[in-house]
């Protein structure tokens, strides 16, 4: 009946019919077979070109180096091995029976590949196997030569005008501050975060590319390229734009063919680079300065530095030098972290490798940190050294040239960086004041750590220096010149140097002409007056705290200045500032010895001159005030 045949409809979807219950076999369709794409050689072109297209991508995105040295060599045959298989298995129809037979298949298709990632991987494991440190230990200690040096005669002692005082965080507030002030630039460009340190023109500076804000910014400059880059002055925290007459087309901030990875890759496919360094040469031509690496132990081992390509940032024209032959305005061939890693080679296996494991006899290690120093032409890499057994003291430090990687080893038992840090923070702990990495310093043939002090929205507030074999020994102050004069004294009565170092030494000289130009600022809230004489260019600078008389000079009037020299330099430090009289007599105003006068006395007050002692009484009417911009 149509009920029961409805029935019988609904019933044989249930899961009680026999068929669910194991009443009789359910029919299969029979396998669709799969033929084969194409003729043999049809399919290993087809897979060939498939492979090759793959390749293209992923080495146009990632970069590999083509050089058995790399890791990332070997993955990328692979991968294309992995491809290559894919295609071969796909195009010809997934055939054999079982797995033994699919197995058969699949590798009757896919031999050259699997021979070739076999012949790889043997290959990558025998060169480390080669390179382990257990086997080749005296090879990782020889990666550097460090030689015994002399503090008080390698490291020259400097003026406090010359110290660098900016850090690198300070750098990259006044860097963004700066570029916030060029309205051509700000709403397209933003600062890159390079800020390399390196000597220019014999002075420590920063220096720094622009970058496109975003892609949008990118399509709309790109033609032009980056229109300037700073240079940040880390003695007088000037910062200078540096505008081209063709911007720069080659950086890390580019895409496609002018991305500075990109373009090393095409032109040395077979180098192993480290990170490119921006810097500039002595004529302001800004460059890429990228490491070569080469690796000296196994396959993988021992990484170390062969020479170093140039890359004009402008012209995109690069030249490889080997490491002996790097020009001498070069001063980053080798990476702080890589002279790090081979001293700490040298330091744990310098008795072999079964001292770094058990006792440990003269074991040494780096300090957690490191920062840079300035000495002749070079910039020298410099971080403590310590014991193997976690502790708060060092037992020397050492200074490596990374220009040439000359190494020396200087013993100077003391605090280690982070404990001078907080005796530093210790001395202003009401402030809650942090202090930046110390900077490693001679003052008056002591080695001596020497560290801003910055509040919690990062602006320099004061300065310490921490004496490094007796870092109990602390001085601060307000600007350089009185740390240092505080910190002299406490060097004296510690009987660590003779009275007659206990002040700074002079190195001044004296201008004499016609004020032409007085101009004012505000720095850090100290009142700061910028002079000009008739026929200079250079301004004189000096702080109305310090010399007061400052405030009533006028152009025209006929002055002594005394400065202390700096050359190439465009701003200079004034200690002093006479005005000469018609009949030839001075009145100076040192910073030393100031005439304290109280804020907008009021009529009738009374005020003190500390050089005779003598009261001066205000007229009845007080003088008018004069500002000056």
């Amino acid at each position: 009946t149509p009920f029961r045949e409805k029935g019988e409809f609904f019933m044989n979807h249930s899961w009680n019919h026999d068929p669910f219950q194991g009443g009789g076999p359910v029919p299969h369709r029979p396998k669709k077979q799969r033929r084969p794409i194409g003729t043999p050689v049809g399919r290993t072109l087809l897979n060939l070109a498939v492979t090759l297209v793959f390749g293209a991508i992923y080495f146009y995105v990632t970069l590999p180096p083509l050089n058995l040295h790399s890791g990332d060599f070997y993955v990328f045959v692979l991968l294309l091995c992995a491809v290559y298989c894919g295609c071969a298995v796909l195009t010809s129809g997934f055939q054999g029976s079982g797995a033994k037979g699919y197995f058969g298949f699949v590798k009757k298709q896919c031999t050259v590949p699997f021979v070739l990632g076999l012949v790889l991987v043997v290959t990558a494991l025998i060169g480390a196997a080669i390179g382990w440190e257990v086997f080749r230990a005296g090879s990782y200690r020889d990666l550097l030569t460090v030689e015994t040096g002399d503090f008080a005669a390698d490291i020259k002692e400097i003026s406090y005008d010359q110290i660098p005082m900016l850090d690198r965080d300070s750098a990259e507030k006044l860097g963004n501050r700066k570029l916030g002030e060029l309205a051509d630039m700000v709403s397209q460009f933003e600062v890159a975060g390079d800020y390399t340190q390196i000597n220019y023109k014999g002075r420590p500076v920063r220096v720094t590319p622009l970058r496109y804000g975003d892609w949008i910014k990118w399509l709309n400059n790109r033609s032009d390229g980056l229109p300037a880059y700073l240079i940040i002055d880390m003695v007088t925290q000037n910062v200078d734009v540096v505008r081209l007459d063709q911007g720069i087309r080659y950086t890390t901030a580019e895409h496609f063919s002018r991305n500075l990875g990109r373009y090393l890759r095409f032109h040395y496919p077979t180098y192993l680079f480290d990170t490119p360094a921006f810097e500039i040469d002595e004529e302001g031509n800004p460059f890429w300065v990228c490491p070569r690496i080469k690796k000296t132990i196994g396959l993988f081992g021992g990484t170390d530095i062969a020479g170093a390509v140039l890359v004009n940032a402008v012209t995109g024209e690069c030249t490889y030098y080997d490491a002996a032959d790097v020009p001498a305005w070069v001063d980053h061939v080798y990476p702080a972290e890589l002279i790090e890693q081979q001293y700490n080679y040298h330091g744990a296996y310098i008795n072999g490798f079964i001292n770094s494991l058990f006792g440990q006899r003269d074991v040494t290690v780096t300090t957690d940190g490191y920062n840079y120093l300035a000495i002749g032409d070079d910039v020298y890499m410099y971080t403590g050294i310590t014991s193997v057994v976690s502790d708060e003291s060092n037992i020397g430090f050492i200074l490596s040239n990374q220009r040439t990687k000359e190494t020396r080893f200087y013993t100077v038992a003391g605090a280690e960086e982070f404990s001078a840090m907080d005796s530093a923070r210790g001395q202003v702990q009401q402030m809650n004041y942090t202090a930046t990495f110390p900077l490693l310093l001679n003052i008056a043939d002591q080695p001596t750590y020497f560290m801003a002090l910055k509040d919690a929205a990062g602006l320099v507030k004061m300065y310490a220096m921490v004496n490094v074999s007796q870092y109990q020994i602390v001085a601060t102050g307000s600007d350089v010149a009185e740390c240092e004069g505080n910190y002299r004294q406490m060097l004296a009565r510690n009987n660590l140097i003779d009275n007659s170092d206990a002040n700074i030494p002079a190195d001044t000289q004296e201008a004499t002409g016609v004020l032409t130009d007085i101009r004012t600022a505000v720095i850090d809230g100290n009142s700061r007056y910028y002079l000009r004489l008739q026929g200079e260019s250079v301004y004189y600078v000096l702080s109305a705290a310090d010399a007061p008389q400052v405030v009533t000079l006028n152009t025209g009037d006929r002055v002594t200045i005394t400065y202390r020299p700096q050359e190439d330099a465009s701003i200079l430090e004034a200690t002093a500032v006479a005005l000469l009289s018609s009949d030839g007599s001075t009145v100076v105003v040192k910073p030393t010895d100031p005439i304290k006068i109280n804020p907008a006395p009021g009529i009738g007050d009374i005020i003190t001159d500390p050089g005779d002692g003598g009261r001066v009484e205000l007229p009845v009417e007080p003088p008018p005030e004069e500002v000056r911009q």
